[in-house]
This record gives structure tokens, sequence and C-alpha cells, in this order.
């Protein structure tokens, strides 16, 4: 399943997106999996839990693929 996610200002914290989009349950479930190398952005693991994510990048988590798009103010994520 994909997931698209529209970022509200310049970027969104990687920690914030994992839990905004409902992949994990709180922020520590989010540090420990991208401490784990779980999590990877563009193809890549990722290991820093604060990386700052914009617009046209891909985050992969648990068989989940997370679409980020630029923001319209009043939109949310949606899914696909």
């Amino acid at each position: 399943m994909t997931i698209t996610f529209a970022i509200r200002g310049e970027f969104i914290r990687l920690d914030h997106l994992l839990k905004a989009t409902g992949l994990v349950g709180s922020g520590g479930a989010a540090h420990a999996e991208v401490d784990l190398g779980k999590v990877a952005v563009d193809g890549q693991p990722e290991t820093r839990r604060r990386a700052k994510l914009r617009p046209g990048q891909r985050v992969a988590y648990g068989g989940q693929v997370v679409e980020l798009t630029a923001g319209v103010p009043g939109a949310s994520g949606t899914t696909s």
C-alpha cells in the first residue's frame, strides 16, 4: 500500500512522519525502528531519527511506502 502524505511546511522529521501516518504508535517506537535500520528514504537505509524529509521523497517501512507531497493549507495525508 502507498500512503500519500502532504507536508504542511518546508519539511517533516522522519520520526514525526512515522507517527503521523500511523505506521508506529509513538515517537519512541519510531526512534527504535529507525535505530534498527528498518526505515529507508529514497531506497537507502536512514538512521537519523530526525532526518528532514521534503516533498518528492519516498519513505519505506514495514511493507508500506509513504510518498511526500507539498501540502495545501487544510489538507491532510491520504492513502491509496
